[in-house]
């Protein structure tokens, strides 16, 4: 007989590093629902995150239908293609979306607008920093676990990235990330944000124009956040082991 448990946790209790400890080398079967990131269902003897669990494979990557590619209009179709080349498989965040062409659109051109904008001072690193860590904050597991794997390979830094999405104020960050953070999470949690904000920054190297690009980040994950939660949507299983493990190169 196999005998199962359900645990919960956040962000916030000291006792989540030993429970992402289980996560990692127990080999969760996320239970979604009611809670994107909070409730994982765990077997007490099962194997290896690593050898990932055909049961979370099988789930569906929507509660929403997900469009046939083929039906899809043909520049979506495109896109998906060019990502799917890029990155060797297509983020599930991808066929969810579609669900909604004109939605998918505006998203897509938005997010490339914030994320690769041009003179932005941020690097890449910083801007998956910033995305783990709010949407931790807003419980998303879809968010964690892919923002969390590009966080491993821009920093190159699997140990930091997995304390920045359990509990940023305990993780090995510096005084400028913690600047960089701080700010992103008052926006992230519609706190005030004051003249104090600007000059912490500021004391960091961090000008207005960075200010901006670290709002405008935290403003937009939090919509992904929510659509992530709304649709119950479902990490791709290659995002587990990407910047913890050597990529083959092809021969």
């Amino acid at each position: 007989m196999v005998i199962y448990k359900v645990v919960r946790f956040g962000c916030r209790e000291k006792s989540n590093i030993s429970m992402l400890v289980r996560v990692l080398f127990r080999g969760p079967e996320i239970l979604y629902g009611t809670h994107c990131w909070g409730a994982l269902l765990t077997k007490t003897a099962s194997r290896p995150l690593f050898q990932l669990s055909r049961s979370i494979s099988s789930h569906p990557i929507s509660r929403f239908p997900v469009p046939e590619r083929s039906k899809l209009p043909e520049d979506i179709q495109e896109q998906m293609d060019e990502v799917e080349e890029k990155s060797g498989f297509l983020p599930n965040v991808f066929k969810a979306l579609a669900y909604r062409p004109d939605e998918f659109r505006a998203f897509f051109s938005y997010y490339d607008a914030v994320m690769n904008r041009e003179g932005s001072k941020l690097s890449k690193a910083d801007k998956e920093m910033i995305i783990v860590a709010t949407s931790a904050a807003n419980n998303c597991l879809y968010c964690v676990v892919a923002h969390g794997a590009l966080h491993r390979i821009y920093s190159k830094n699997p140990i930091q990235s997995d304390q920045v999405a359990v509990n940023w104020r305990c993780s090995d960050i510096d005084d400028r990330q913690k600047a960089i953070l701080e700010f992103a999470i008052d926006v992230c949690q519609a706190r005030p944000i004051t003249e104090q904000h600007f000059e912490e920054l500021a004391n960091h190297g961090l000008s207005k124009e960075d200010a901006w690009d670290i709002g405008s980040i935290a403003a937009l994950f939090a919509l992904s956040n929510r659509m992530a939660h709304v649709t119950a949507m479902r990490p791709n299983d290659e995002f587990y082991l990407m910047g913890r493990v050597k990529k083959e190169k092809s021969k």
